[in-house]
């Protein structure tokens, strides 16, 4: 199976974001220093606890259209070309080609038939161990 391993937040400004579920959730965000845009890890909660860890970047594109408002879910994937296929085989749309994120994996983003997005990633070996 594929599960969800990480949600994203797209937004218009970051730390305003940051501010809000921080002070709501008691989220802890830290920047991400090994990719080329502005993105920050988001902690809510212990690693031993039940739920999954996210991220939060400015928003790409504008809401109107093919922007993002809300949250992204990102599934993981043993093989993210044939999970690209089967996408498009039953009607969902690659809206942003498979791409490398440095010193994790490979990653996809994706439409349902419904319009709603999500994400697929294709961890490298041992990405996760630290």
């Amino acid at each position: 199976m594929n599960r969800v391993v990480h949600f994203d937040i797209s937004t218009d400004d970051p730390t305003r974001a940051m501010k809000f579920y921080e002070a709501v959730f008691g989220w802890k965000f830290t920047k991400w220093e090994d990719g080329e845009m502005d993105y920050w890890l988001i902690e809510t909660g212990p690693k031993d606890a039940m739920g999954i860890n996210g991220g939060l970047g400015k928003r790409q594109t504008p809401v109107s259209g093919e922007g993002v408002a809300g949250y992204t879910c990102t599934m993981d994937v043993e093989n993210l070309d044939q999970m690209i296929d089967k996408v498009k085989a039953n009607g969902g749309k690659i809206t942003e080609p498979k791409m490398e994120v440095m010193k994790v994996g490979w990653m996809a983003m994706c439409k349902d038939t419904e319009g709603n997005n999500f994400g697929m990633m294709q961890m490298m070996p041992g990405a996760m161990d630290t």
